[in-house]
Parts: C-alpha cells; structure tokens; sequence
C-alpha cells in the first residue's frame, strides 16, 4: 500500500509486470514466400554443388524414371496447392457465415495453412529445378542427393495435407468455441492480478486538481487501438514530473481528432509523437490486452445462432458455457487496475478498463434479449448467473442480482403461457437436461 500526495491509502501498482507490449506479426504471406525463395536457392545451388563435391555419386534410377518422377511430382503439387486455397475458401465463408464476419480474420491466420501452401510451393518449385539437372550435359546421370531431396519434399508434402485435413475439425462448434475461448482466458492471465483487493475504477481527484498542460489527439484514419505500451507512458510521466490521464481504452476505433490523453501538472512538454508511439493501432481488435473481444466474439456466435435464419439455441448454450468461464475468472480477479503508480509509489497513470458491470452486460445483455422466446437459453442463463453469484465475492454479485431480475422480467413478458414462464424460469446447466436444485 502506497500513501498518495492526498493522504488515501490508494493500492498502486508500480511494477505493471502482467501488461504486454504486443508482438509483432509475421506476415501470413511472407510464410509461403519464405519456402518458395528457399526452394529456388537450394534448386540452383544443391545440385552445382553436388556435382563438383561427388561427382561420381549418382542416383541407380533411370533418366527416364527420373523425368516421369520429377513431372508428376511438380504437376501433382500445383492441383495440391489448388486444393489447400479451396479448403481455406470454404473454412473462410463457412466461418463467417455460421459464427462471426469477425472470426474470418483468426481462421485464415491458421498457420498449418500457410505452411501447407508454402511446402507445396516449395516441392513444385525444387522438382522443376531438379529436373534441369537431370542429364546435365549429355551426362547420362541423375544427382542422387538433390533427387532424394525431391522425395523428401513429397513426403512433407503429403504430412502436411494430412494435417490441413484435420485443421477442418477447427469449425466443428465446440472447437471453434474453446479457441476462442483459450484466447479469452489467456488475456486474462496476463492482464488481471489475482487478488481480491478492490480499488477505485475511476480518475483520483489529485488528478484533476493539477492543471492540464498538454492534449494529445488522434491524427489518420480509422484505426482500432490494440494495445497500449504501459512502461514506456509510466517513464513518460515520470520524467515530466506530472499525472497522465488515457482518454481510450484498448478496443475502441481511433477517429482524428480524437483525444488519445491529457496531462495534468506536467513540468516540461514532450512531442506528441513520442506519446502516440505507446499507442498500437490496426485495423481490426486483438485479444492481446482486450478481454471484452474474446466475450464479443462468443456473444456474436450465440446471437447468431439464435437468429431465425439458424434457429439453434443448443449452440448459444454451449457458447454461454464459455462465457461462464470468462465471467467466473474475471469475477475473481481485480479489474481495477487502471491506476498505476511509479517505482516512488506516486500515482502517475490511469487507464479506463471496463469495469465488471461492463463485462456482464456485454457477456448476458444481447443473448438475453435475443433468446427472450428460447426456454432452453433461458433456463441456461439462470443457472449461469445463479451458479456465478454463488461462487463470486459480494462485492459481484450486485450486477448478477441485477442482471437475474432482468431475466426474470424477460421471462414474464415473453412467455404469455404460465407453463412456459414456470418451465423457463428453472435453472438449468445444460438448458434442457437437469434442473438445478438450491
């Protein structure tokens, strides 16, 4: 506990080791790439090398064996790579029709795809280069060592299509529910301490009482902030001797003009392009340092399939048991953890982070109100928000008690039949299996 300049006990965090600075992607393209330049070297180099280091090594095959070898091999990979461009189409379109437009992006950064594509690209380029080596110069002689690697490179090639086969059951629901899920809960892991300690998710009044010497706004187009570089605004502020207020949070759509942050009793002024290289911007949302995306992504899967063009509440189901998990693990953790103080324990940065309410409205709000006809969805989100209030502090339960009334309003005025109201109105883990009893 650090004793602020106002006399508050104010628990700060001068060490933010659970923030992240995101990595840096490599290009799905520059993948495939990677293996083509590396076939065409190899394909030029190899078999020079070969023949001036063993020239007597040759391969027993015949020319003509080794011709037929090297054609079949070379055609048979381009209708390969067709195929793996197919299969990533349909895995694209089905994924953003039955799930989330927003799943597309996550699906074709599978990297068994791009691998694949690549060690194709790769086997086609190398046995065509192998072929000019066959009979080079009216020798009569086939490299042995560069025609062995051409069927090495079928065998890889034939492993990584069976692998790409397998990545298929990547769309199966349950699946595609728990990636999407794991990528949830490991931004929990990293951002939220595990700890009890609840403090104030708003700006400290010393904050403002200092006068705001410098704004700095957005400038470009549209872009989502992806995360924030937490040390390097902490060193900022510190090194002017003032308290630095982050007007957005991780998540939000850039648009110019937007105020990005404001410094409150700053001693000197710093560019704002040193202020703006802490803020990482893309075109779309990360789950490096936003958990609400991962909610947003398993929410869009549930509403989706409680569309009337799909009718499938059992998927909704399902997708509320990874939302119970998220909730249950953010509910045990501190959110408030925008205040961060400098290694003197003075508060130096805050941060807006969506606070619990936030987190249960996003995760219950939209599939409530979407599955208010559904019994099974219904009785699904009762034992959710029941079995959470049970197993949360106190201090969450006040938005669950909200949040079961609300429910129980949606129940009464959807369901016109008594029957129906009673029925939905149990607590039901599998929303039609067992009731749970309390």
């Amino acid at each position: 506990m650090a004793k602020d300049p106002v006399g508050k006990d104010t628990l700060l965090s001068s060490k933010p080791l659970f923030f992240r600075r995101r990595r840096s992607r490599f290009p799905e393209w520059a993948i495939a790439s990677s293996y083509a330049l590396s076939a065409l070297v190899v394909g030029l180099l190899l078999p020079r090398l070969e023949s001036k280091l063993f020239p007597d090594l040759v391969s027993p095959i015949s020319m003509s064996v080794a011709l037929a070898l090297y054609s079949s091999v070379s055609s048979g990979m381009i209708a390969l790579t067709g195929i793996v461009f197919s299969l990533t189409f349909v895995m694209v379109q089905f994924s953003a029709v039955a799930y989330s437009p927003r799943l597309v992006l996550w699906v074709s950064r599978d990297p068994t795809i791009w691998h694949s594509i690549g060690v194709f690209t790769a086997t086609f380029l190398y046995a065509i280069a192998a072929m000019a080596w066959v009979d080079r110069s009216g020798s009569a002689k086939v490299p042995f060592v560069s025609g062995w690697l051409v069927v090495l490179l079928l065998l890889a090639s034939v492993i990584m299509f069976i692998a790409l086969i397998q990545r298929i059951g990547l769309l199966q629901i349950n699946r595609m529910l728990a990636f999407t899920g794991d990528l949830g809960r490991e931004a929990i892991e990293q951002m939220y301490p595990a700890t009890s300690t609840l403090t104030s998710a708003s700006i400290p009044d010393e904050f403002t009482k200092s006068p705001i010497t410098q704004t700095v706004v957005y400038s470009g187009k549209p872009q989502a902030l992806q995360a924030l570089n937490v040390p390097d605004l902490l060193a900022l502020s510190k090194q002017i001797r003032g308290r630095v207020e982050v007007m957005v949070s991780v998540g939000d759509v850039l648009i110019e003009g937007m105020p990005l942050l404001r410094v409150f009793g700053g001693q000197t002024r710093i560019p704002e392009s040193r202020w703006k290289n802490s803020f990482e911007t893309g075109l779309e949302r990360t789950f490096d340092q936003d958990p609400k995306y991962a909610l947003r992504l398993l929410v869009d899967i549930a509403i989706k399939a409680l569309s009337p063009a799909i009718n499938d509440p059992t998927t909704a189901v399902q997708a509320l048991d990874q939302i119970q998990d998220h909730l249950l693990r953010l509910g045990q953790r501190c959110l408030e953890i925008g205040l961060i103080g400098d290694d003197e324990g003075v508060a130096r940065l805050f941060i807006p982070y969506p606070t619990w309410e936030d987190f249960v409205q996003l995760a219950l709000e939209e599939i409530r109100l979407c599955g208010a006809t559904s019994i099974q969805v219904m009785r699904r989100m009762r034992a959710l928000v029941g079995d959470l209030i049970e197993a949360l502090p106190q201090a969450r339960r006040a938005a669950l008690e909200h949040e079961r009334k609300r429910l129980d309003a949606t129940i009464a005025r959807s369901f016109s039949d008594i029957e129906d109201k009673l029925e939905a109105s149990i607590e039901d883990r599998q929303g039609l299996g067992m009731s749970v009893k309390h």
